[in-house]
């Protein structure tokens, strides 16, 4: 398993019964994780202490319950990259932390290869892995169906300091998108690609990942140019395994490549038990130098 390290503005403090203890900044957050069966003593008196915590619905979703004042937006920065947060309707905060494992690996593949760089960051979300790799020396391509979370990616490329960047922002289908990619001779040297378990792009068009990621893959790969540096797959989608995830990138993307195909657990470090939290699976196509 790969591990976050060196992300001093975010701490995973605690885990027990079902929940994350975090601090975000200066902010201390309660969430639910599924993955935490355990129940370990809480000792921590943050548990106690913190600024607000989301509570699941029986019927689905769920609500913050503030015991501080949580502002509107605040943020969080790691290395040179800087973030825009904000509580959401789902328990998520605009980021996911352990990913800080893979925008360095992209950064450093990209700084690598000394040469112009191309990528495509597919279900781009709020562009932390879009960022990395602008900043990095890429032009980057950032599709997303989500309106609102490309308008939060543009905001974060403005605290990041990295709005003049080459990158375009687009609203769409991701799977239309490479198509159109397809006809019109477009290719990139790196895809990163982060799908959700179900999703609609912006007209309505049904997203699931069992039924339709096979195909994805299958036309991103007419759009990789003849010497790529990187395919990474992320996923967070229960029973889609690392080895699952490594045989498809094997069987479609690593054939008559110069590379190898790599599979592992991403997570982070837990303070208070010195262990490491699994907190989602990636499998990358390298290009081998």
């Amino acid at each position: 398993m790969r591990a976050v390290s060196g992300f001093d503005d975010y701490e995973l403090i605690d885990t027990s019964g079902g929940e994350r203890l975090e601090r975000w900044k200066d902010i201390i957050l309660i969430r639910p994780d599924p993955q935490i069966i355990w129940n370990t003593e809480r000792t921590n008196p943050l548990w106690r202490n913190a600024h607000a915590r989301y509570h699941r619905s029986s019927s689905g979703g769920g609500s913050w319950e503030r015991y501080k004042k949580v502002p509107d937006v605040w943020t969080v920065r790691y290395k040179d990259l800087q973030f825009n947060l904000k509580p959401m309707g789902f328990k998520h905060t605009g980021l996911f932390p352990e990913q800080a494992v893979n925008w360095d690996l992209m950064s450093d593949m990209i700084k690598k290869s000394g040469r112009e760089v191309k990528v495509l960051n597919l279900f781009g979300y709020t562009g932390a892995a879009t960022l990395a790799c602008a900043a990095a020396g890429a032009s980057v391509t950032h599709v997303d169906a989500s309106k609102g979370m490309v308008a939060w990616a543009k905001d974060n490329a403005v605290a990041s300091r990295l709005a003049d960047k080459p990158i375009r922002w687009l609203v769409d289908d991701c799977k239309k998108f490479v198509l159109r990619e397809i006809r019109r001779g477009n290719k990139y040297d790196g895809i990163v690609m982060d799908p959700p378990s179900y999703g609609r792009g912006p007209n309505g068009e049904v997203w699931k990942i069992e039924e339709q990621l096979w195909d994805l893959l299958g036309i991103c790969n007419e759009i990789l140019t003849d010497d790529p540096l990187f395919f990474l797959l992320n996923s967070y989608t229960t029973g889609l395994s690392p080895s699952v995830m490594q045989y498809m990138l094997s069987t479609v993307i690593g054939k008559g490549k110069n590379g190898t195909v790599v599979c592992d657990e991403i997570g982070l470090p837990v303070t208070d038990s010195g262990l490491v939290l699994p907190c989602g699976n990636t499998a990358a196509w390298l290009k081998s130098f």
